[in-house]
Order: structure tokens, then sequence, then C-alpha cells
């Protein structure tokens, strides 16, 4: 694999990072074999999931995987049952090619705001950077447009949804707790535990559990 580190990839505008068009040009152009991971790999978050996710037998959503080598790490090392979701067309053509030899791996084109799952449906969903794409805005972080606001709004609803009673949802970001919680509060979380990861510069991992 090729880790991604071209500037020709980042876009003059960085509310491009929110569009289904960024995206799929960013990947047409791209070899399959590039790679990208926001934030950390999954040697560096092992630790937590080790702790966080109950069993390598877990039922898992990947939101926005992109060309990140995360869900292939974990399949390597056991977890077999992960379903990827990406809104481009070409990435995810790319990885189902890319994972041939990883069968059990599912990669589906959709939408995080609108998933086509059925209620209850996943143990674990894990969202490594996505919203943060949905984030990206030109106006004041402190004061989000409402449009911004229902857009993730819209990401966290569908996630509590398609979430099992007892499941967990794992939100991997740089944005500190004064900025995402707001977002991430609902009345069916057992509370919002955060920890950091990175030494000068910190990455947030947050940790919801459905009760109800």
């Amino acid at each position: 694999m090729v880790a991604s580190t071209s500037q020709e990839v980042i876009p003059e505008d960085p509310t491009a990072y929110k569009t289904q068009k960024y995206w799929e040009e960013r990947y047409q152009k791209e070899s399959p074999q590039v790679t990208f991971d926001w934030f950390k790999t999954y040697e560096d978050l092992k630790p937590t999931f080790n702790a966080t996710i109950p069993s390598k037998e877990s039922s898992i959503l990947m939101l926005g995987c992109g060309n990140s080598t995360l869900g292939e790490d974990m399949y390597d090392d056991g977890y077999k049952n992960i379903t990827n979701i990406d809104y481009s067309a070409t990435v995810i053509k790319q990885m189902a090619e890319r994972c041939v030899d990883r069968p059990e791996m599912k990669w589906l084109e959709m939408d995080i705001r609108d998933l086509k799952f059925e209620d209850q449906s996943f143990d674990i969903v894990i969202d490594k950077g996505t919203m943060d794409a949905l984030m990206c805005d030109r106006g004041d972080v402190w004061d989000p447009s409402p449009e911004l606001i229902q857009e993730v709004k819209a990401e966290v609803d569908e996630v509590t949804r398609v979430l099992k009673v007892g499941g967990k949802f794992i939100y991997i970001t740089f944005g500190q707790p004064h900025f995402r919680k707001r977002h991430l509060e609902r009345d069916c979380w057992d509370g919002i535990k955060v920890s950091t990861l990175g030494d000068a510069f910190h990455y947030f991992i947050y940790e919801m559990t459905k009760q109800s």
C-alpha cells in the first residue's frame, strides 16, 4: 500500500470535504493501492478497541470507510463481521477489489445520514473522521450553522437507530469535547466517555453505549 500524501488531493476550499463530488473525483484520480488514514491507524486504536468491543464476533459498521486500512487490519486481527460504507461508489469498488481475499467483509455505497439497514442491526458503529468531514464549514465553530447541525444530527440519529441496545458508538476525531459533545448527546446513551490519544497533539475518542 502507498500512503496518500499528495498535496494535489487537498482542496482549496475545505468545505469540499463535505461533498460527494470531491471524494468521487479524488478516488478516481488516485491508484486503488493508495491508502489514507485520518488521525490514527489500527495499531494506535487497538488497545481502545480491545477494551471497548466486547467480542471479535461483534457486528461492526464502519462509517465513511474511504481507502483507510482500518477495516482490513481489524479483519486480519480476527474481526470478521465488518460492514464498510462510503458514499463514493468508486472507493467502494476499489476496496472490494483490494479486499477480495477477505470474503466476509461487506462493502456498500451508502450515505451515513440515510442508512439502509434495519433498526438494531449492529453491535458496534465506528466513525473515524467522517463526522469531521461533515463539519468542514466556513462558519463560526462556536456557533455552527443550522445546516451543519442538521447534517450531523442526521448521522447520529441513524447511528442510534441501527445500534442494538447495549451496542456502542465509537467516534475518533481531533474535535475537542466543547465542540463535539453537543452533537453527540442523546437520551439513549448511558453517557459520553471521552479519552485521548497522542502527546503533543491530542486526538479524542468518544464512546457511547446505547441503553434504550
